[in-house]
């Protein structure tokens, strides 16, 4: 197993996920498998229980582990599955044993042989991501695991990236290298010797400050690479490439006879797609976070795969939903009159998952607005049991109909709280990570959408489920619940089936949206908002028609190899 660690300089903010996943995507595409490993230094558990306004969004992988964005980074980027070992924190490391650096090391090479790739074989490199910045001393710990792990490994099975910042002064116009050089100072005296420099930078590096760093950080001037800004996030694996980065990479692991040069047509070509788009399609994100993007950044990637699967240029109105309620009309006026302008100027909504009783009214409403003027709408976990308690209020006549996670003694618990899980508590009490959904409504809207199989596995994150006592009573008055558990009591998926489209998911669609496979929801939210549903599902028939033509033609043997199970469209 070779190892590329990478290591952040100077701040925060440098990019190092989206860097490391980058490094990752280039290597694959020399013909190596890749893993990722995170490692966070917070002393949580998990980020299940961290603010969104700290750490961003918590990351739901397949096993349930509930992780820092980055893993999402590294599986959208590298198209594998992650395991919740495959992110290490202070809290897990501290809860195990006293000799911490000889675990933390330990933990890296058992988790970096897991296979990640759908292959039986282990990757042939880990990336690995010491989350902050070189020097903060909660990371003291794994700043001397990995001195101790460089060591043990020996020359050419280790590779130290460091990303520094290469800020440009107005007031001289001159690429100051300082900062950089100082973060590196720190990382040597942390016992690591960095083999490449990546340096952010407005601009591409200038020869001279690629001398200056050689000459006082003692790396060769062809392993000094830039990661200047570009127009989107697919060009910064192809900057690295066009840098040759993956030659000096593969030069300092000794793999330069195994690889091969990298194919990244794929890359360049969405790269270059998302640039020459200029329709736009605006959809209104209605959630309590919009200050912070990156709570909603599977989200926003999930959204933005599929726009460019519809060839739309994809805009993002923020409406928070606390704006929208009738307490904001009276007190902040302002900012009401804009949130609802947002809201009725979007062509689709969206209202993703969330916890707590905040803005919830204001989602309520959002649904409300979506319903009565037939505007396409997503409901994601939270947004789904809202649409349905705004349905059960204005359509069954219900006023006091709301979640018992909102209102204990509601005369009308339209959601309950689920019988496995602990409404005590916070953290470890919800049902989590990959669960298998069954159709039984073939005819729907998201079944088609998902190419007509009868089940799919997609990621959860929740503690509280529609009521079944009132399913029923919700299908008599025109909402439909296409999809359940295997139990048929759990409801998984509601539409209304004469609307354009609205659609609500107990599940996590967006954590297993890819680039070149977007998330079926998704792209029916968006097609759905530009005027392309109906093409769209006359695409996926097409494809199912021919899937069927294909599979009659292929020996039986080979058909009870291949479930009907898909988590999107391929």
């Amino acid at each position: 197993m070779k190892y590329v660690l990478v290591i952040g300089g100077v701040i925060s903010g440098l990019g190092k996920g989206v860097t490391a996943s980058s490094i990752g995507i280039v290597l694959k595409a020399c013909g190596l498998r890749v893993t990722s490993i995170k490692i966070d230094p917070y002393f949580n558990a998990d980020a299940g229980t961290i603010s969104p306004f700290e750490h961003g969004e918590v990351f739901v992988l397949d096993d349930g582990g509930e992780v820092d964005l980055d893993l999402g980074n590294y599986e959208r980027f590298l198209d594998i599955k992650l395991s919740r070992d495959h992110s290490i924190t202070a809290g897990k490391i501290l809860h195990v044993i006293p000799h911490i650096t000889n675990e933390i090391q330990d933990w890296i090479e058992r988790v970096a042989m897991v296979p990640v790739d759908g292959d039986v074989d282990p990757a042939n490199v880990c990336i690995i991501e010491l989350g902050g910045t070189i020097g903060d001393f909660e990371s003291m710990q794994f700043d001397e695991a990995l001195s101790q792990f460089s060591y043990r490994l020996g020359a050419g099975n280790l590779c130290v990236v460091q990303i520094g910042l290469v800020p440009v002064l107005n007031v001289v116009g001159e690429q100051k290298t300082k900062p950089t050089q100082n973060s590196i100072r720190e990382l040597r005296g942390h016992g690591l010797m960095p083999n490449i420099i990546a340096c952010r930078s407005t601009k591409k590096l200038e020869k001279k400050a690629k001398e200056k760093l050689s000459l006082f950080c003692h790396v060769p001037v062809a392993n000094i690479f830039t990661l200047y800004d570009v127009s989107n996030i697919w060009r910064v694996p192809l900057l690295l490439r066009d840098q040759k980065a993956h030659e000096a990479i593969l030069k300092v692991l000794n793999l330069e006879s195994v690889a091969r040069e990298p194919n990244l047509e794929e890359w360049a070509g969405r790269a270059d797609l998302y640039d020459t788009l200029h329709e736009t399609v605006t959809i209104a994100m209605v959630g309590k976070y919009t200050g912070v993007s990156d709570t909603y950044l599977s989200v926003l990637k999930a959204l933005l795969h599929a726009c460019i699967a519809c060839g739309k240029k994809l805009l993002i109105d923020w409406v928070p939903s606390t704006d929208l309620e009738d307490s904001t009309a009276a007190m902040a006026p302002d900012a009401y009159n804009t949130a609802w302008s947002l809201l009725r100027g979007a062509n689709g909504v969206l209202v993703p998952g969330g916890f707590g009783d905040r803005g919830v009214e204001g989602k309520i409403l959002a649904a409300k607005y979506a319903r009565e003027n037939n505007v396409p709408y997503l409901g994601i976990c939270l947004g789904m049991q809202l649409a349905v308690i705004e349905f059960a209020r204005h359509v069954l006549k219900l006023p006091d109909a709301n979640s018992i996670e909102f209102d204990a003694n509601t005369e009308y618990p339209c959601v309950i709280i689920m019988p496995e899980c602990n409404n005590a508590g916070m953290g470890g009490t919800m049902r989590r990570g990959s669960k298998r959904t069954f159709f039984k409504v073939a005819d729907s809207k998201s079944a088609k959408l998902y190419g007509s199989v009868n089940h799919i596995d997609e990621r959860y994150r929740h503690r509280f489920q529609v009521n079944p006592n009132m399913v029923t009573l919700f299908e008599s008055s025109g909402l439909q619940f296409v999809a359940t558990d295997k139990t048929g009591e759990r409801m998984e998926i509601v539409e209304i089936p004469d609307h354009r489209f609205y659609v609500g998911v107990q599940f996590h669609p967006e954590f297993k949206s890819r680039p070149s496979r977007p998330s079926a929801l998704f792209v029916g939210l968006i097609a759905a908002s530009c005027g392309q549903l109906d093409r769209v599902l006359q695409d996926a028939a097409n494809l199912e028609a021919e899937q069927n033509r294909r599979a009659e033609k292929r020996p039986a043997s080979d058909l009870l190899e291949n479930s009907t199970c898909h988590s999107q469209p391929g």
